[in-house]
């Protein structure tokens, strides 16, 4: 091993919190993200070097861990400041900062707390025999639990799967391909590998041809397969022309009775353009009706009347309220004016967006953050996928959130999902980063489900997607307008649409596996001494 990292103690610090910013900020500037795949070599060297010292503790490497995810996080949700002010949803200025903060400092917070895990679990597995023998897998292991840090944010409201690893590779169509077969976690434990057999080949010399060719052969094969995937041809039997609206009426303004008519007029009027180029179906954001659509019924016949005026299909972003509680929901209207019995609920509600998690506890600690959500009342969950039966197929829906939760879109396209659809409102973020990361996160989903996405967000961004993740069409965020695109309903499945987070488990297994097979040997071996004779 190189002695020139032990030379001043700072240097694996430097090394290790200096990867961990570079590489969360190919995460907001993805037109950087090529560079993802060396941007974590000084983070895994100071990974694999600490791990090689007798005084690297189980303390000290869960903290090591905490704050270099903790950094991570903190840089990727920078955008938290463009919330300010948050007077749209009645807090004051000192009340728009403390949220804020709460909502910066805290969610890195909440990523850092299970993050610091993959530093201590990777500590306890380097004192495995198996790894003590044969170091060179080392980076696979540290990739699995990477993956698996990725994937347990989505399991509880705690965490929040936005800064993930891959979506640095948005602008790199061909990396994106791999997503289709083992998901876009996969392609975050590519990175983790590379970055990790280059910084082997350097902090310990040997093996060092192995190492590179590794590195090499694993970016390339990635390559070659997703220029072969994404020149495919995604047409099906059946085309139609869809049109994404975005009416650019912001959160200030959205919630107030008084834009209902300016709603009104923006939104037909664009859909009018859309028609008029041919649009067939054509969907509004989230929300784009601020009530309760079944219990409004001006609402009701304003959305049949443009529906019918134009003879198109909509698919319409609404509230919806029962005894059961009140929904995030999408509308399908056809072109007769009638408004389906089937409906989307939104399956993933935004934490203090939607609801407040907790609420006793937060109204205690942080009451401005318990009154942050433009809703009165906290929302209820939808249950299932609820897909819409249109003459050109069955159109799965997802609203906002939902789209950063890989497993709702999957559960779509099981239940026989030909063609995807996204409404959202990201106009609380204007024009931040988080915009753009949103919309990554819908491009890789497009990649997974091997469906044309069609992705209309209040403010913008707005876009139609190809099942390779190309962008057919974009709106900027901010601006008003609509955008037409001739896209097919598709029957095929994706080999990840099949097996879901299989290779996430094999992970998880394969770590299990590697730390009972050390203990069991150890066991033997302490028994064997035990019964020996002295």
């Amino acid at each position: 091993m190189i002695d020139w990292l032990d030379q001043k103690t700072y240097r694996p610090f430097l090394f290790l919190y200096g990867g961990s910013f570079l590489t969360a900020l190919t995460v907001v500037f993805p037109q950087f993200g090529r560079l993802q795949w060396v941007t974590m070599l000084p983070m895994l060297m100071a990974v694999l070097f600490l791990n090689g010292r007798e005084d690297f503790t189980a303390k000290k490497s869960y903290w090591l861990g905490f704050f270099t995810v903790y950094l991570y996080y903190f840089v990727i949700y920078h955008w938290f400041v463009k919330l300010y002010p948050m007077d749209f949803v009645g807090l004051s200025a000192g009340g728009s900062v403390a949220v804020i903060l709460a909502g910066w400092l805290g969610l890195s917070l909440l990523q850092a707390l299970p993050g610091g895990l993959i530093f201590l679990f990777f500590r306890g597995l380097c004192k495995t025999d198996f790894l003590k023998k044969h170091p060179i897998f080392k980076p696979v292991v540290f990739g699995a639990l990477w993956v698996l840090f990725e994937w347990s944010s989505t399991l509880t409201w705690t965490g929040v799967p936005w800064g993930r690893l891959y979506m640095g590779q948005a602008k790199d169509l061909a990396a994106m391909q791999i997503s289709s077969v083992f998901g876009a976690y996969f392609l975050s434990f590519l990175i983790l590998l590379v970055n990790g057999f280059l910084a082997y080949m350097i902090l310990y010399r040997r093996k060092q041809l192995l190492c590179f060719g590794l590195s090499v052969g694993l970016i390339l094969s990635n390559q070659i397969f997703g220029l072969i995937r994404s020149n495919r041809d995604f047409g099906g039997e059946q085309t139609l022309k869809v049109a994404v609206i975005q009416g650019n009426i912001d959160s200030h303004e959205k919630w107030e009775s008084s834009t209902t008519y300016r709603m009104m007029e923006v939104y037909t009027r664009l859909t009018e353009q859309a028609v008029g180029e041919g649009a067939e179906l054509i969907v509004w954001p989230e929300t784009a009706i601020t009530v309760a659509l079944n219990r409004s019924s001006s609402m009701k016949s304003f959305v049949s009347d443009v529906a019918k005026n134009y003879r198109v299909t909509l698919l319409v972003g609404a509230l919806y309220e029962d005894e059961t509680g009140e929904y995030n929901s999408l509308f399908l209207v056809t072109p007769d004016g009638e408004i389906s019995e089937q409906r989307y609920d939104k399956r993933h509600l935004v934490p203090f967006g939607e609801y407040v998690p907790l609420r006793g506890l937060i109204q205690a600690v942080i009451p401005p953050l318990a009154d942050v959500s433009a809703i009165d009342t906290d929302l209820t969950a939808g249950e299932d996928s609820a897909l819409f039966a249109t003459p050109w197929g069955k159109i799965g829906g997802m609203i906002c959130f939902d789209s950063i939760y890989e497993m709702l879109g999957i559960d779509s396209v099981r239940d026989g999902a030909n063609l995807m659809v996204i409404a959202s409102n990201d106009s609380w973020f204007s024009d931040s980063t988080a915009v753009y990361q949103h919309q990554t996160q819908a491009q890789f989903r497009a990649v997974e489900e091997g469906r044309y996405l069609i992705r209309s967000a209040n403010t913008g961004i707005s876009t139609v997607i190809a099942p390779n993740g190309e962008v057919l069409r974009w709106l900027d965020p901010l601006t008003e307008g609509y955008a037409v695109c001739e896209v097919s309903s598709l029957s095929t499945r994706t080999v990840y649409s099949i097996i879901g987070n299989v290779f996430v488990y094999l992970c998880g297994g394969g770590c299990l596996v590697l730390w009972l097979a050390d203990l069991i040997a150890k066991k033997r071996q302490q028994r064997v001494v035990d019964e020996s004779p002295s």
